[in-house]
């Protein structure tokens, strides 16, 4: 089978500099925990667990309620950033605080609460529930306002002056569709964009995939919401089957059926040594030769050692 590599793709820097930082605290003494998935990818939460470092993660819970659960020790915070908050809680608590923080998302945060200094509004586009918007929203509840959709946008006091950004990770093309409406629906609104450039090139790598290929794998983690950007502007983009998959694991030999050109792509924070070992079995696949579906094993050593392409 004929396959393409998507350039860029795997991890960003920000992931490269969350994973180094975590990994410098493997097998210590003192109990070293996670607040949240430290990037959004369960292997690499495996991996790091491996190495002493405990994830803690819960379904509904913001980064504030999981600080609960961690009463000595060190605490890192993940790459999607934290609210001043979530760092005094930790400190009260006694606990050494490890800053994994992207440093995009830094940049977004300070970029806020300057804008709020000079008596702004911030309409911060995002995904409901997503730790890197819950980080955002909870520098100011009452000024800042999460922005998910046209509707979000119609509900805004169009009196006030606003400074309109966005999550890290959103689909550049639905930033600039809520932007443009922004600017038609609120006549004192700026517009600051801040979706990172590893995001932005990622995605128009996607969408400028050529027209040949007949079928595209995305890979990475459900949670990853830069990964479902991707699959998504991959099925809006092109007339083929996208499917996407965290590992080798996750390919149905069915799939490529009557296939002849694969593309394959992944989200940032997706283990570069994954995707690659997809390339190379579908490099050497032939549906018509059952010796070549045998899927290889994955190494799980391997996950935490490989960067971006």
């Amino acid at each position: 089978m004929l396959v393409k590599g998507i350039v860029p793709r795997g991890y960003c820097k920000g992931v490269v500099r969350a994973i180094e930082i975590a990994k410098k605290q493997a097998h210590q003494e003192t109990p070293v925990y996670i607040l949240g998935m430290i990037v959004h990818n369960q292997y690499i939460v495996n991996a790091l667990e491996d190495l002493g470092i405990q994830t803690i993660d819960r379904k509904g819970k913001t980064r504030l309620e999981l600080l609960d659960e961690i009463d000595h020790g060190k605490v890192i915070i993940t790459a999607h950033g934290a609210s001043q908050k979530v760092f005094d809680k930790a400190k009260a608590k006694g606990l050494e605080v490890i800053d994994a923080s992207c440093l995009d998302v830094i940049k977004t945060h300070d970029l806020i609460q300057g804008k709020l200094n000079e008596g702004y509004e911030i309409l911060y586009i995002g995904k409901k529930g997503h730790p890197e918007a819950e980080g955002a929203i909870s520098i100011d509840e009452d000024k800042i306002h999460l922005i998910t959709s046209l509707a979000d946008l119609k509900e805004i006091d169009p009196t006030k002056k606003y400074v309109m950004t966005n999550q890290t990770t959103m689909s550049l093309y639905d930033v600039y569709d809520l932007c443009e409406k922004a600017k038609e629906l609120l006549p004192f609104v700026e517009i600051e964009k801040e979706t990172c450039t590893a995001t932005k090139i990622r995605q128009e790598a996607i969408k400028n995939i050529e027209e040949s290929v007949d079928v595209i794998f995305i890979v990475g983690d459900p949670h990853s919401n830069n990964t479902r950007k991707l699959a998504s502007i991959a099925k809006e983009s092109h007339h083929c089957d996208v499917y996407m998959i965290e590992s080798i694991d996750g390919i149905e030999i069915e799939w490529l059926k009557d296939k002849n050109y694969a593309a394959i792509s992944s989200g940032a924070s997706t283990p570069t040594y994954l995707t690659n070992q997809i390339i190379e079995y579908l490099k050497q696949f032939d549906f018509n030769d059952s010796k070549t579906h045998q899927k290889p094993f994955i190494d799980k050593t391997k996950i935490l050692t490989q960067k971006g392409a």
